[in-house]
């Protein structure tokens, strides 16, 4: 049986590297950095590691509601969408993912989008 891309890339103590890398860029791009002004980073970077596992075939899932829910008062835009997942990209790639496993993951994220940007 072909092991899940969480599997091969070690699971949730290298995905927790992973997002901590994450969020150090998304917490300087000036075009995401504006969203987590008075966020308890340590319980985010917790959340979103269990959502990427959700997403790369870990243990972990999260509802369409619940991406809503938790997003709705963010008001996230399109063009922090896209810098989001453009950054996710990039740091997968800078932890060696596969080219297609970062497009699978992209894809992912990509296929929430509507769940998680303002509605307008």
């Amino acid at each position: 049986m072909a092991r899940t891309i969480f599997e091969r890339y070690g699971g949730f103590a290298k995905l927790n590297r992973i997002v901590m890398s994450f969020y150090e860029k998304m917490t300087t791009s000036p075009v995401t950095k504006s969203y987590f002004q008075n966020t308890n980073m340590k319980r985010l970077i917790d959340h979103q590691t269990k959502f990427i596992a959700s997403m790369t075939g870990g243990p972990a899932s999260y509802s369409n509601e619940h991406l809503e829910r938790v997003h709705a008062h963010l008001g996230i835009t399109e063009e922090a969408f896209k810098e989001s997942v453009y950054l996710l990209a990039e740091t997968l790639d800078e932890y060696d993912f596969e080219d297609a496993d970062v497009r699978q993951v992209e894809d992912e994220m990509m296929s929430r989008k509507n769940h998680i940007i303002i509605k307008g």
